[in-house]
């Protein structure tokens, strides 16, 4: 069969943009049996500086300052939106309706109406869609996965999920977009959050009741520049302030559709916890466990001896997920880029055969619908059907 080049654009020249450049430029590399290629046809973003170092570094044929000239660009025919949350409907539902295949961010909106309305576009439209947890492409939540559907840790009771992180937790952290409800939307809640309940979903099946809990613990940051990072700390100690408008942190409980009750946190302001990502499951004979931070490892307790069973520490190795598309041998960690190579080539191969592959907008849906639950329980202190 004809290998067919497939014209891409970038939208948001950030640096998940760039994550997304590097992605496509690796396929030919570790799935080389693809029958599609791309070809980086052009990157938009208002800001110039930010479009200039993407041209620089990938070299694609064109640049716009506008979104919407990248989509009505008729080499583009898939595009990667990588812009603040507050564009992804718009930006979205305008290049499904305009034929183009998308890989999008999560958490696809601000709201559960705004995902709703790209998933609806994407079907209207018949084109493909990936959304971007690529927490799920981890060799060693794969395994999890497996282990817990094969009944080895016996029947999952419950469960510990926590996604915490430093980036805002200096005081003179910059008022990035982030912490704006209109740009940012539920704060850690669609950040942090959207991914934890991805992998709660992933591992255990849908979500049934929750019941939480949300802070903001720096109410005010000094202004920040346009295009300026969450990462950035503004050294200006005298200088103008803005007030955060959305969450910094979230505690809660959920219970799943099969009963199984599940410890949830997540925070960005949390000194000391860079990346502190993961998981445990409990079982009614064992345990599986993992952190981020050392992604190339899955604590695993099984056996059938219950008392005194001891906890042994596994490297996913080929034949976990796609480990074997990166490395030869158990034991050579993956990184975060690799999750997201793993992501394009579901949205390529979605392209390719006409159905979907990876995350789909009807996950971020899902998701959006457990985020804002928590968010009504926070507010009213009660237990949300879902």
């Amino acid at each position: 069969m004809e290998e067919r080049v497939l014209g891409v654009g970038v939208i948001g020249a950030g640096w998940m943009g760039h994550v997304h450049a590097r992605a496509y430029a690796r396929l030919p590399h570790h799935y080389p049996e693809l029958r599609i290629r791309t070809r980086l046809v052009a990157v938009a973003d208002s800001v110039p500086a930010q479009a200039e170092d993407f041209a620089a570094r990938y070299t694609p044929d064109r640049v716009y300052a506008d979104w919407a000239a990248l989509l009505a660009d008729p080499e583009v025919e898939a595009v990667s939106i990588t812009v603040p949350n507050t564009l992804h409907r718009d930006v979205a539902v305008t290049a499904a309706r305009a034929g183009r295949h998308l890989w999008i961010e999560k958490p696809v909106g601000l709201t559960a109406d705004d995902a709703r309305a790209v998933a609806e576009a994407v079907a209207g439209a018949g084109v493909q869609a990936t959304v971007g947890f690529n927490y799920r492409n981890l060799p060693a939540v794969a395994r999890a996965r497996r282990l817990i559907a094969d009944g080895a840790i016996g029947t999952p009771t419950h469960a510990r999920v926590h996604f915490l992180t430093d980036y805002a937790a200096h005081p003179a952290g910059a008022l990035s977009w982030r912490f704006l409800r209109a740009q940012g939307g539920s704060g850690v809640l669609g950040d942090l959050g959207s991914h934890g309940v991805d992998l709660v979903r992933f591992l255990l099946g849908d979500l049934e009741r929750v019941v939480a809990d949300t802070a903001v613990f720096v109410p005010r940051r000094p202004l920040a520049a346009p295009g300026g990072s969450h990462y950035a700390v503004v050294d200006t100690p005298d200088g103008p302030t803005g007030a955060v408008e959305n969450e910094d942190y979230v505690c809660a409980l959920l219970r799943t559709r099969g009963g199984v009750r599940v410890t949830f946190e997540a925070g960005r302001t949390e000194v000391g916890s860079q990346n502190a990502y993961g998981f445990a499951v409990q079982g009614s004979g064992g345990l599986v466990a993992w952190d981020f931070r050392r992604a190339g490892e899955l604590t695993v307790s099984a056996g059938g001896d219950y008392l005194n069973q001891p906890a042994q520490t596994v490297f996913p190795g080929p034949g976990d997920g796609e480990y074997a598309r990166f490395q030869p041998g158990a034991g050579i960690a993956m990184g975060y880029d690799d999750t997201k190579v793993v992501e394009a080539a579901a949205f390529l191969r979605g392209v390719e055969e006409g159905v979907p592959h990876g995350p789909t907008p009807e996950d971020a849906v899902r998701g959006a619908e457990a985020l804002e639950a928590m968010a009504r329980s926070a507010a009213t202190g009660a237990w949300i059907d879902l």
